[in-house]
């Protein structure tokens, strides 16, 4: 009778205990969705070009409550996720094709945007300096031991956009390596270059203050 009552007794933490999980297993299972970008001129972070009527802007994502939208964990490797948003308000199409972007801190350190196969890497093996992990649930592994999700993710949140119509905003994520660096956003300034016109000429670089975002009241 005794064995029979613990049993009771134990059922209900078992079960409570197991609600309780869900909430995270549903997290480590959702799907990325890319965050609906608004003109880049609202966002405090923008260099516009009134002459080609076109306006770039960064949205850094180094606060715990805006990376929720990711399942992998880039701030725990290293990485920060820049989401640039290109705006076109003219009446000819941009070309995005041969668009190069560098984030140049305050110590004149240049960073490239890290590519998928570096993030996935970095996943798979983590650095020891850093002493970071990957995510703590995955699905269905594959290759490296990365889980399907994730590499659907670093995949998808891409910029990936190759043109921008007429009235038309493009946007997407940039990962930048800022690992070996212990305040990437303080007097750094975002550059984009190889933008185009409809008529080929490319237009001139846009540069973004890092600051005009670490200033602003959202942040």
């Amino acid at each position: 009778m005794a064995r029979r009552a613990l049993r009771i007794l134990l059922f209900p933490a078992a079960a409570i205990a197991a609600l309780a999980m869900i909430p995270a297993l549903c997290l480590a299972a959702k799907e990325f969705v890319m965050p609906q970008a608004a003109a880049a001129k609202t966002y405090p972070a923008h260099d516009q070009h009134a002459m080609e009527s076109v306006t770039v802007a960064v949205d850094p994502y180094d606060l715990a409550e805006k990376t929720t939208i990711f399942s992998v964990h880039y701030s725990e490797l290293g990485f920060l996720p820049i989401f640039v948003i290109v705006t076109n308000d003219g009446s000819q199409p941009l070309e995005l094709s041969g668009m190069k972007a560098q984030l140049v801190t305050v110590n004149r350190a240049k960073l490239s945007p890290a590519g998928p196969d570096d993030i996935a890497r970095r996943l798979t093996r983590p650095s020891a300096n850093t002493n970071r992990y990957p995510i703590p649930f995955p699905t269905k592994k594959v290759k490296g031991g990365l889980s399907k999700q994730a590499l659907e993710e670093i995949d998808n949140a891409q910029f990936a956009a190759k043109a921008v119509e007429p009235h038309s905003t493009q946007a997407g994520f940039l990962f930048f390596d800022v690992s070996d660096i212990s305040v990437p956003l303080a007097g750094a300034h975002f550059y984009l270059t190889g933008v185009r016109d409809g008529k080929g000429n490319e237009l001139m670089y846009f540069e973004i203050p890092l600051e005009k975002y670490l200033s602003s009241p959202s942040h």
